[in-house]
């Protein structure tokens, strides 16, 4: 090579590291591409996202060709900068020459590229995808050829090559919305993360408790019944005789407006329009049994336990406002079981689920208990407790303020303020006066 100048050698050296960069720069832009977005982008009709799934659909072929060019062009850099190192000062440079390439490549080949095409990893990818699939297929033989020797090293070690499934799992999901805050609006985030959180929601923490259903008795007197029926702030009813035990079914009050309005409704006519009732059992998942009532076209169940006792009634309503919050409430984000008081506590029916609390106050109190409020209290105190009675949760404290003979009616609630919490570590209960 006495022939090449210095000139010609240096310009040929600095060819050779603009493509290890394109080399590096093109790896980790492949491997940084968002497969979920890539999808979408191919769906959309994106021409150079539809080469680069083509692409990562064989990663080994992919890997094989970027990383058959970078080595090439590795290695003909620092021969090239080995000629140059002697031509300029004889034998003794070589080691020198050996150390600066090594540098120069680090510097202007491997970090930069890399630190940009993983920053940037579309803009790169999808100008270099057609570099690549040029390059894979002139390379195509030799690539194989490695890829099958290459494949036998992990195969000793046991190692499958078997493609990961990359399929997202409800966490992965939680995880990647909660990371969308950029991107997606906050109160779509909230409702997307409360349908990830159906999964482990029961029918039973959405019931409307069976002491707060109501219903139409068939033994009351008609007139009892009509009055009712134009009174009444719900649309579909469950007709019993004597109490819920003996369930006769549902009606819904749209199937007698007209005959109602008319002064016409009979009770035969009224028990013509009774259907069958819908039962969930109150332990199964919200997402099943939410199936199960679009399946039969039903938008309210009665929810019973393992021995057919009625526990609640479960609506629409109620597994939308899982997803989408509270929307029947007259002021956002105040429950109607709440009332604010001056001092800044809360005076809370007892009978409130424990989650519709936590979800619209913004508590954390436990959700691995009871369901309601007064369920919690009775756990805790072990006894009905009397008037005047509190206890200390993490941060909130519950005082009692008004019992009967089996249940808590109605409670107060504060929540401490930060440097006044304590240890947290047990509840604690302080007596009333009248004990």
């Amino acid at each position: 090579m006495d022939e090449v100048s210095v000139l010609s050698l240096s310009l040929l050296l600095v060819v050779l590291i603009v493509l290890s960069a394109f080399f590096s720069a093109s790896e980790t832009a492949m491997m940084s591409l968002n497969r979920y977005r890539l999808n979408h982008l191919a769906e959309d009709g994106h021409k150079a996202a539809r080469h680069a799934l083509a692409l990562l659909e064989h990663t080994d072929r992919l890997l094989g060709t970027i990383l058959l060019g970078n080595n090439l062009v590795n290695n003909a850099a620092a021969a090239v900068a080995t000629v140059i190192a002697i031509k300029v000062a004889g034998e003794v440079a070589i080691a020198f020459a050996t150390g600066a390439i090594t540098l120069v490549i680090l510097i202007f080949a491997e970090i930069p590229p890399k630190t940009v095409a993983a920053l940037y990893p579309e803009l790169i990818a999808f100008r270099a995808v057609y570099v690549l699939m040029f390059l894979q297929r002139i390379a195509h033989p030799v690539v194989l050829l490695v890829n099958k020797v290459g494949a036998l090293l992990p195969r000793l070690f046991g190692l499958s090559l078997t493609k990961r499934d990359d399929a997202l799992g409800p966490d992965e999901l939680r995880t990647l919305v909660k990371q969308s805050t950029s991107l997606i609006p906050k109160s779509h985030q909230e409702m997307l993360l409360r349908i990830l959180e159906l999964e482990q929601i029961t029918v039973e923490d959405v019931m409307v408790p069976r002491s707060t259903i109501e219903g139409i008795d068939l033994e009351d007197e008609w007139d009892d019944i009509l009055e009712q029926l134009a009174t009444s702030h719900h649309t579909r009813l469950p007709v019993y005789r004597g109490n819920l035990d003996n369930i006769v079914g549902e009606v819904h009050i749209r199937n007698v407006l007209h005959q109602f309005q008319e002064g016409e409704l009979t009770r035969e006519q009224f028990l013509e329009v009774i259907r069958e009732p819908l039962f969930l059992p109150e332990g199964a998942r919200l997402t099943e049994q939410l199936l199960r009532m679009q399946e039969k076209r039903r938008q309210c169940a009665l929810v019973v336990n393992e021995f057919g006792d009625i526990r609640g009634l479960v609506t629409l309503d109620e597994i939308l406002e899982e997803i989408v919050g509270e929307f029947t409430s007259q002021v956002p984000g105040v429950s109607e079981d709440v009332h604010v008081e001056p001092g800044g506590s809360y005076l809370v029916d007892a009978r409130a689920t424990i989650r519709d609390l936590n979800r619209k106050m913004g508590w954390d109190l436990p959700t691995d208990g009871p369901k309601t409020l007064n369920g919690l209290l009775l756990e805790v105190l072990e006894d009905v407790p009397n008037p005047g009675t509190s206890i200390k949760l993490e941060d909130i404290v519950i005082e009692i303020v008004k019992s009967g003979t089996s249940a808590v009616e109605i409670a107060r609630i504060t929540r401490l303020q930060p440097e006044t919490n304590g240890d947290g570590e047990d509840p604690v209960a302080t007596p009333g006066d009248n004990g």
